[in-house]
């Protein structure tokens, strides 16, 4: 069972010194010149400091880590020379911004030790440095899993674990290694998570680690699904496929989804496309498993930015935040034609819907119209002008390595190979995909070459992998 928190009406202008917390740490609040809160923070601190789990839904620099950084810190005992709280985080970068948020926030409370645990950094100057000691430990899945793994790290006495970014650690593929890392903490304690998306992964994830988790949306999460739709009308003067390309230029959505009737058709539409510079692939029951499984990959992780599909082929597709859905034809199927057009404006974002029809499809859009009980205004094409414009280009790429599951290879292995010596930043990876026997990393498109270097030339679990990088 998870409880919705109400926003108070004066959210993001409530004073810290309204709060129960220790006069030292209200006191240090002050000279960091932090003094109200912000609309997460006024949101989730009452509930974390009554000990309760809480589900806090904000995007980066909406506040967060302070919100649960002084949980931590209200309830840490710091006679107690154990670790009391463990903070996950997707990439060292992160790790390192929260560690050094909570060190500024505990300055005035003496002798609290927080330790990084990190890879793409030596493991045993950490082993070292546990063996000291630490009340919180602030670490990535992989290196902390390893930690826990070998014994050098003990979690026994923990009294919170929080998830921070928990959607891009899973998008990481580090749902295997966070289920792992649970298993080593007692099951009485408090459970912090925070995301700046709540896809469904992350709801069951939160109904199987949470005890009736209060849940806390700030930054219009909370607004409902805004789907605008758009209707065009196509005849022989401007074919079907250069109407489609002048709205894709037009609008330069990030992630789209067009459906069409037929396998040959979806075939033919993402040819034409990708002739004509966009980021397509087709998505249709002709497939071979991988080439499917690679379509699916590099269009979830943002290196394919079209993926034109069949209703058949699309069914069971999770992607979240989908920028627009074209229908390249009304759907045979109205209730279908709705369903397709739902995958858009989803957690809060606002989504596109285009619907390309024809003359001869006129009946179809008047009993689509009397479905959804509205008329539907049909608007000029933009203007032929637009041909001229590049296409977008999907903001990463993706990178292949020739082993996975069977040949133990983790999430956490990729990303410190990628982040170690000379490679490239943790905000710099995207998307982890490990399959039975591949592996799939989503990378800037500006730094793929680094990243495809730091990959063949070093080694992941001891050994060297072939590694390719998918271009387009």
């Amino acid at each position: 069972m998870t409880i919705e928190s109400k926003p108070q009406e004066s959210e993001g202008h409530a004073a810290f010194s309204a709060l129960k917390l220790q006069p030292a740490l209200l006191e240090n609040l002050a000279s960091l010149g932090y003094r109200v809160m912000t609309p997460i923070q006024a949101q989730s601190l009452p509930h974390i400091l009554s000990a309760k789990d809480v589900i806090g839904q904000g995007k980066t620099g909406s506040g967060k880590t302070a919100a649960f950084g002084l949980g931590l810190l209200q309830n840490l005992d710091v006679k107690r020379f154990h670790v009391q709280s463990l903070v996950l985080c997707p990439t060292r970068e992160l790790a390192d911004q929260v560690a050094k948020e909570l060190r500024k926030l505990a300055r005035a409370i003496h002798n609290i030790k927080v330790l990084t645990l990190c890879g793409g950094i030596p493991y045993g100057p950490q082993v070292v440095s546990l063996e000291h000691g630490a009340h919180i430990v602030v670490g990535t899945p992989g290196r902390v899993e390893e930690h826990l793994r070998k014994g050098s790290l003990q979690l026994a006495k923990l009294t919170t674990l929080v998830l921070d970014e928990a959607d891009r650690m899973l998008d990481m593929g580090f749902q295997e290694t966070l289920d792992a890392i649970i298993e080593h903490v007692p099951a009485q304690r408090q459970t912090l998570l925070f995301s700046a998306t709540y896809p469904d992964q992350i709801k069951s994830i939160t109904r199987r680690i949470m005890k009736n988790p209060v849940v806390v949306r700030v930054d219009t999460a909370h607004d409902s699904a805004s789907i605008q739709q758009y209707l065009y009308q196509v005849e022989n003067k401007m074919p079907r496929l250069t109407a489609l390309r002048l709205l894709l230029l037009k609008h330069l959505p990030e992630s789209t989804l067009i459906f069409c009737n037929t396998k040959l058709e979806t075939q033919e539409v993402a040819d034409e496309l990708s002739s004509h510079g966009f980021n397509a692939l087709a998505l249709h029951g002709d497939l071979e498993q991988k080439d499917r499984d690679q379509a699916l990959v590099r269009f979830s992780n943002k290196s394919v930015s079209i993926l034109v599909a069949t209703d058949v082929a699309a069914r069971g597709l999770d992607v979240d935040l989908l920028d627009a859905v074209v229908n390249y034809q009304i759907a045979r199927n109205l209730e279908v034609h709705v369903h397709r057009i739902g995958r858009t404006g989803r957690a809060g974002s606002k989504g596109m819907a285009f619907t390309l029809y024809s003359e001869k499809e006129k009946y179809k859009l008047e009993a689509l119209e009397e479905y959804l009980g509205q008329s539907i205004e049909t608007l000029p094409l933009p203007m032929p002008e637009l041909l001229e414009s590049p296409p977008f280009k999907s903001p990463m790429t993706t990178l292949k390595i020739d082993g996975g599951k069977k040949k133990k290879v983790r999430p956490g292995d990729i990303l410190g190979a990628l982040t170690g010596k000379n490679g490239i930043l943790g905000k710099q990876v995207g998307k982890i995909d490990i399959f039975d026997r591949c592996a799939y990393v989503a990378v800037n498109r500006e730094v793929a070459q680094t990243a495809l270097k730091q990959l063949s030339e070093g080694k992941l679990k001891g050994r060297s992998f072939r590694v390719r990088w998918i271009r387009g």
